[in-house]
């Protein structure tokens, strides 16, 4: 069975995944919502590098025992004590990734991974977990593009803190 990309991620309620200086010190971390069932699932997990970079200021790693892909033109072919920084060639590993057999990929981010996968149709699946707050300004989840993405909603589901999770099926991811 091929594996699938996922694309999980939170958002403010007018579409920011981060402030413009990167901080995401507005995401709720009171509940689980869904985070543990889905880590379950996947085997690999993508994210640019300066989501990266963010992520290794929150404290201990989150991702062992997982295959991770950190896309950096910097650092390229290199490694650390955690994952393998890829360049380009990002997008023909992942579709080696989906040819094979395994557990899902998860996409992390930032904004400018998500356009290259959606662009490259390499999206199967978003989860986007909406936040009750409007930021005014940030880091947008979906950059612009030239084509048109039509999804198929699967899901939806709210919580008493007032995030609410939507659930779609890229109609056309290859």
């Amino acid at each position: 069975m091929a594996r699938r990309v996922s694309l999980y991620i939170a958002s403010s309620l007018d579409g920011y995944i981060a402030r413009m200086d990167g901080r995401v010190d507005w995401l709720f971390s009171d509940a689980d919502y869904g985070y543990t069932e889905f880590l379950r699932g996947i085997g690999t997990i993508v994210l640019g590098r300066k989501t990266y970079d963010q992520l290794l200021t929150f404290g201990d790693y989150p991702y062992l025992g997982k295959e991770v892909f950190v896309v950096s033109r910097s650092r390229a072919g290199e490694r650390d004590e955690h994952v393998r920084f890829a360049g380009p060639e990002i997008v023909g590993m992942v579709r080696s990734l989906k040819a094979g057999d395994g557990k899902g990929i998860w996409l992390v981010g930032g904004a400018q991974l998500v356009r290259l996968f959606i662009v490259e149709h390499l999206v199967d699946e978003i989860i986007v977990s909406i936040h009750p707050i409007i930021l005014g300004s940030g880091i947008p989840l979906f950059l612009p593009q030239e084509r048109e993405t039509p999804l198929v909603f699967t899901g939806c589901e709210s919580f008493s803190s007032g995030l609410v999770q939507l659930k779609y099926t890229v109609r056309n991811s290859r």
